[in-house]
């Protein structure tokens, strides 16, 4: 089995999300001895933002003929594809920055949406090609957003992340939430220990949805 770790937040070892995808893993690795990781630090060496040079994977162009910019940003695309296709697991920190997702998580994503390699459209609309996987979102958010409509509203992080998984085939999208981390001390520690109780669920989640596939 193939486990893709991934951390995107640029707070180093004051990350909540840092330290609850850590978490994650070890605890898959506990269930599922003979997992092999791979781990991608998004923010150490974050993908340039989406560009020009970056489409002429999804334009055709022929390869033998684009220019050095462009072979660079392809090289870098095929290897986040590599990666993500081969995993069957993909532990994803996600911290929420102004309402949304970090921008090297997003520049990540935007490499991984290839037609003919993570989707397609068809007579009947797009298809996800990326079936089969499990992905774990850890996401850590200093405020409180997952209990009322209006919080719910404001956030584009979880839902977005949703959106795009399900996108490329994904059903099996769980969630690993840690939030009001800068309500204080308290309120911190009860979110990472609400973090650690989701991995525990998320886990069994897991398990059942592989059972009954």
């Amino acid at each position: 089995m193939q486990l893709l770790h991934i951390d995107s937040s640029v707070l180093g070892g004051a990350s909540v999300t840092r330290q609850l995808t850590a978490s994650t893993v070890a605890a898959w690795r506990a269930a599922h001895p003979g997992t092999q990781v791979q781990y991608l630090d998004l923010a150490a060496e974050a993908p340039a933002h989406f560009g020009a040079d970056a489409l002429s994977f999804k334009l055709g162009l022929d390869l033998e003929k684009i220019s050095t910019a462009q072979r660079a940003e392809n090289i870098a695309t095929e290897r986040y594809l590599a990666q993500f296709l081969a995993a069957d697991v993909i532990v994803v920190g996600a911290p929420l920055y102004n309402f949304s997702i970090p921008t090297q998580l997003k520049a990540w994503i935007d490499r991984l949406a290839q037609p003919g390699r993570t989707f397609r459209y068809t007579a009947a609309g797009p298809e996800g090609l990326a079936k089969g996987k499990t992905v774990i979102v850890v996401s850590g958010r200093g405020g409180v957003y997952s209990t009322s409509e209006q919080g719910r509203a404001l956030e584009h992080q979880e839902s977005y992340l949703q959106t795009v998984f399900g996108f490329f085939g994904i059903t099996d999208v769980r969630f690993v939430r840690a939030e009001g981390i800068a309500y204080g001390p308290e309120q911190r520690a009860a979110a990472l220990r609400q973090g650690e109780a989701d991995i525990a669920a998320a886990l069994v989640g897991a398990e059942e949805a592989a059972v009954s596939a």
